[in-house]
């Protein structure tokens, strides 16, 4: 984890403020890839995670964006309410799920509410890159939607199309109008509320082949299922474990004496994904992709289960 200093906070709208965040021992930080988020541990020891959504070259800051949820479990609500310029936080090193595909003829990016976090950060990259894309920005309105004057700045103006106050039941013949005239080389990628990020892939999906569009997981987009049967964990140092139904392997493991890294506990951030040596995954997460998936190769034991008798993890 690194220990960082609140050099900023900008209130983007009503609900989200914007934290400006440097290392605390003044050394720089590392360039990231676009998309990426990172762990952020505030006051009472909560951590979430958080899309970078400051330009991915700059080394002196990062840049996180928090929307104060209404049912907050604690982590929006203690950022936005006990946290201040000049304090302390601990963020872990940036993580990828999101990336940009970088052999695509042009990139398509489509955000809903403080969906715009991952994609800003896209933004900026293909904006310095010289990069073909296009930003659609879905909101209730004008005054809850987030970085809206660095948007319509000339930096992006001319990629940047703003859709406010679309009714749900409107989204999908507006997104069908703005991905009419994508191509087999486009990539695109969506980021917001679970049942809008649905309907941009089933559009999408129409005139792209799968692989093409790509999205973001602020939550699980279903509760994973601790059903299944009971089944054996053997490590690449021979020690066994038995997972009963209704027991994660992370928690199975932690009761050996064995810790794993995790974060979300929601199979959404890849915190605890581990190597398959052996054996089948009964995968249950929304962090690997599909690719990863069908090799079988890794599992994020936090949520997911196996399909046969013994997985064999390497630790």
């Amino acid at each position: 984890m690194i220990t960082v200093t609140v050099t900023d906070i900008t209130t983007e709208t009503v609900s989200v403020k914007r934290f400006s965040l440097r290392r605390s021992n003044g050394a720089s930080f590392a360039p990231y890839a676009a998309g990426a988020h990172v762990d952020v541990t505030g006051p009472g020891g909560i951590t979430r995670q958080y899309s970078l959504c400051g330009p991915p070259h700059r080394t002196d800051s990062y840049e996180i964006a928090v929307k104060r949820e209404d049912c907050s479990r604690g982590g929006s609500a203690a950022l936005h309410d006990q946290v201040a310029v000049s304090d302390e936080l601990t963020i872990s090193e940036p993580r990828n799920l999101f990336g940009l595909e970088h052999a695509a003829d042009r990139h398509v990016l489509v955000a809903a509410g403080i969906g715009i976090t991952p994609l800003l950060s896209m933004a900026h990259h293909l904006r310095r890159t010289g990069a073909r894309f296009r930003l659609h920005y879905f909101a209730t309105s004008r005054e809850k939607a987030a970085f809206v004057p660095l948007l319509e700045s000339t930096e992006f103006a001319a990629d940047v199309e703003f859709h406010f106050g679309v009714d749900r039941t409107d989204q999908r013949q507006v997104l069908a109008r703005v991905l009419e005239d994508i191509d087999p080389a486009t990539h695109v990628y969506a980021c917001g509320p679970k049942e809008f990020m649905q309907r941009v892939v089933d559009v999408a999906s129409r005139v792209l082949p799968e692989d093409n569009v790509h999205i973001e997981h602020f939550q699980a987009l279903e509760p994973a299922a601790e059903s299944g049967d009971e089944f054996e964990v053997e490590l690449d140092t021979g020690e066994v474990f038995r997972v009963p139904p209704g027991r994660s392997i992370v928690d199975v493991l932690a009761d050996g004496g064995i810790e794993v890294d995790t974060s979300c506990r929601e199979g959404i951030c890849g915190t605890c994904v581990l190597t398959v040596l052996d054996g089948e995954p009964d995968h249950r997460d929304n962090c690997l992709t599909r690719k990863e998936k069908e090799a079988g190769d890794q599992i994020a034991t936090c949520v997911s289960r196996a399909r046969t008798g013994r997985l064999v993890l390497e630790l």
